[in-house]
């Protein structure tokens, strides 16, 4: 069988690098990594090719000989939609190019209950879901997309989802939320998306689809932050007390916000201070949503890691990180 070769786009994002480390590991693929800056690691050693995603005319340009791409993309809500457009508009002129997407459950904003690929869209959640369901809507003009809706996604190098809770939890500044932690956690592995990415190029069949993906029978965010905490060795987990979260979300966050993205700007490292706990992540974390993945072990046979082991091996490792962090300081 020939081997195809794939353009991923954002392949120096988190997702991305996956993605790209996934698909070299494959056998029949030859990952091409879209990136913005060349640079000599994140690839594993695969060809990079300088890309702006938000220009039509550079996708396209990048695209030529690739059988597939896979949008990987980050940022901000305009960076999101003009890179869409773009990809689609590339795309367009290659009719049987396939496009693999990864959108976000955000686009189902603040509904409640066990959601299918089919349960209403809503973007009331802010500029990001906002962004996320516009470009859904871009990518129904190309017929060859497959479309995926990821929660959380969680493991080794995810900054969200493993440093950032990490963090927080060490310092005791997340643990037993109460009430404030007993809606769903849709975690996701970033392995378990890597694998239904690699399973839609595979299948031409799910072309038009879109796939949930979330860990089944999600646990409480408490009992996701307490199973954590005790994999870092962050115990006791104490129960954070209410005065405490709004403090952390109505006084503190802003600030801590404002910081870390002038520590960007100006090229620090914004690692090192103090990670803001913004309201919608509470909000997130007290959400009664479970996301439905009947349709994506079906028709593209996914299984899913098991999240106490998984947990514990993104615990691992971000002790093994911290300590090689600290040696180089």
């Amino acid at each position: 069988m020939m081997r195809q070769s794939i353009l991923v786009l954002g392949a120096q994002g988190f997702i991305g690098r996956h993605v790209v480390a996934g698909l070299a590991a494959s056998g029949w693929a030859t990952p091409i990594a879209g990136v913005r800056k060349a640079s000599s690691g994140g690839s594993r050693e695969c060809e990079q090719r300088l890309v702006d995603a938000t220009n039509t005319a550079s996708v396209k340009a990048a695209m030529q000989g690739v059988t597939a791409i896979v949008n990987c993309v980050a940022g901000d809500a305009d960076t999101l939609v003009s890179s869409t457009r773009s990809i689609v508009g590339a795309a367009n002129s290659e009719p049987g190019l396939r496009v693999i997407h990864l959108s976000t459950m955000s686009v189902y904003g603040s509904a409640e209950g066990l959601l299918s690929e089919s349960s209403p869209l809503r973007a009331d959640l802010g500029p990001y879901s906002q962004a996320k369901l516009a470009s859904e809507e871009i990518l129904k003009r190309h017929p060859r997309t497959v479309i995926f809706r990821p929660g959380c996604v969680f493991g080794p190098d995810s900054e969200q989802w493993t440093r950032r809770i990490a963090k927080l939890l060490l310092t005791h500044r997340l643990g037993d939320l109460g009430p404030a932690g007993d809606g769903y956690c849709n975690l996701v592995h970033v392995d378990d998306v890597v694998l239904a990415v690699i399973r839609a190029l595979e299948t031409p069949g799910a072309d038009g689809r879109v796939f949930n993906l979330s860990t089944p029978n999600p646990p409480r965010w408490n009992e996701f932050l307490t199973g954590f905490a005790t994999a870092l060795r962050a115990v006791p987990v104490r129960r954070i007390p209410p005065w405490q979260l709004r403090l952390e979300t109505k006084v503190l966050a802003p600030p801590l916000k404002v910081a870390e993205l002038l520590a960007r700007k100006l090229n620090m490292d914004a690692g090192r201070l103090p990670a803001p706990i913004p309201p919608s992540l509470l909000r997130l974390m007290s959400q009664e949503i479970r996301l439905d993945t009947q349709a994506v072990e079906s028709a593209l046979r996914v299984s899913w890691k098991e999240l106490h082991s998984s947990l514990q091996e993104t615990a691992r490792w971000y002790m093994s990180a911290q300590g090689s962090e600290q040696a180089l300081a």
